[in-house]
């Protein structure tokens, strides 16, 4: 199998994308009426992990080399917010060890 590298027109394709899904979803998310008390507050949740994971894409997919700090911020809300969709997991406390390591 022949690996074909993503070219600078391709990566700038994906970005503006991303940044066009970010705004409608972040929109979305703050637009949400539910509180945390609320019935529907993990939907809200669900719209807020979608954001996350949009900056992970930014993240691994910019340019040059990968910023590990922010790496570990995205992974740190991602693994934060499944926490309450798989508590059996423990994601929460996996988190500690994201910035234990450089």
């Amino acid at each position: 199998m022949i690996y074909k590298t993503i070219t600078k027109e391709e990566r700038q394709k994906i970005i503006d994308t991303s940044w066009e899904l970010h705004s409608k979803v972040e929109t979305s998310y703050l637009n949400h009426p539910a509180k945390q008390e609320d019935e529907a507050w993990l939907d809200k949740q669900r719209l807020l992990l979608a954001d996350m994971s949009i900056h992970l894409l930014q993240t691994s997919i910019k340019p040059g080399e990968i910023k590990l700090n922010r790496l570990r911020d995205n992974l740190h809300a991602i693994l934060t917010i499944t926490d309450q969709f798989l508590p059996l997991a423990d994601l929460k406390k996996a988190t500690e060890k994201l910035y234990k390591c450089n």
